[in-house]
């Protein structure tokens, strides 16, 4: 069975192609012209245990969101469509991951019904790195397109590139977790209502 997505998506304002293999090796070529979110991006692919291609070319003069938002929406929605019916899914995952002085927690449900909390206080790296507004957005467009409930904490540590990358990590390992065939219920939905 291939777990595979592919999304291309064209705005006025970006343009993306995302590819995923959820049973691939953490391998990942991303490029949205923002090498900060490039990196997050990787370090999420490399977590998570799945490949992806990510391009995206995008509006940066104006500024980052469409960017980081519309990269949420075609990395759930690959993700999304990799999973197919969701039959033989361990469905859930929690993870705390910690970075120095900060520590995430994520929890994810791949329960067909999208939600984000979101409880991230992060102070504004370098501008020149990335713009912490948008980090929400991303993992926003995420939920919604991947079809998930997702909860996530900075649970301590303010510095932005140490939380950011903890939530990242946190995020992919529960992630991880979540996408993981469990071979005691392969060809069955996790869900008593028998479909998610």
């Amino acid at each position: 069975m291939s777990r595979t997505g592919q999304v291309a998506r064209k705005t006025k304002e970006t343009e993306i192609d995302v590819q995923v293999d959820l049973d691939g090796r953490g391998d990942a070529s991303v490029t949205t012209g923002i090498p900060f979110f490039d990196h997050m991006l990787e370090t999420l692919a490399k977590h998570a245990a799945f490949d992806a291609q990510i391009k995206c070319k995008g509006d940066l003069h104006i500024d980052q969101h469409h960017t980081v938002e519309d990269t949420g929406i075609a990395l759930g929605s690959a993700i999304d469509q990799a999973l197919g019916d969701r039959k033989g899914i361990a469905r859930a995952g929690c993870f705390y991951f910690p970075l120095d002085e900060a520590l995430a927690r994520s929890v994810i449900d791949l329960s067909g019904r999208s939600f984000l909390h979101w409880n991230v206080a992060l102070e504004q790296g370098p501008r020149s790195a990335m713009d912490v507004s948008v980090l929400e957005g991303f993992f926003k467009a995420m939920a919604d397109h991947a079809r998930a409930n997702v909860h996530i904490d900075l649970l301590t540590g303010r510095d932005f590139h140490h939380g950011a990358e903890a939530v990242f990590k946190a995020f992919a390992r529960a992630l991880r977790q979540a996408i993981a065939l469990d071979p005691r219920i392969a060809g069955t939905v996790p869900s008593t209502k028998g479909v998610l």
